[in-house]
């Protein structure tokens, strides 16, 4: 079992960054693949990165070379470092984790807002 909780969302200008957190709970924690899912209004929730416990990585073309997925997993936290913000990342982002082919386990949310 897991419980997470998003932080470190907010209102940024284009060009701006922002590191999301995601601080999770459970004694499986560092077992767990983590991932961070976005959904903009309208739209359906995407896949923007995924962390695997052998600490491999995956993104969505759209963030490559601007968002970086990393884990604390002493700090039973996992971390979304976003450079380079753009309008179009504006969207409630949502960390994730997973053991192995299982259910996903999902926090509440957290707003990041790009506008000038």
């Amino acid at each position: 079992q897991v419980q997470l909780m998003e932080s470190g969302g907010g209102l940024v200008q284009p060009g701006g960054s922002l590191r999301l957190s995601c601080a999770g709970s459970g004694t499986v924690f560092p077992f767990y693949a983590m991932s961070w899912y976005r959904q903009a209004p309208g739209n359906q929730r995407e896949l923007v990165a995924k962390i695997v416990t052998g600490r491999i990585t995956h993104y969505t073309d759209a963030v490559k070379g601007r968002f970086t997925i990393s884990r604390d997993n002493a700090k039973n936290t996992v971390y979304l470092q976003m450079n380079n913000l753009k309008t179009e990342d504006t969207a409630v982002y949502y960390c994730s984790a997973q053991f192995r082919t299982g259910p996903e386990t999902w926090g509440q949310g957290t707003q990041v807002t790009v506008s000038s």
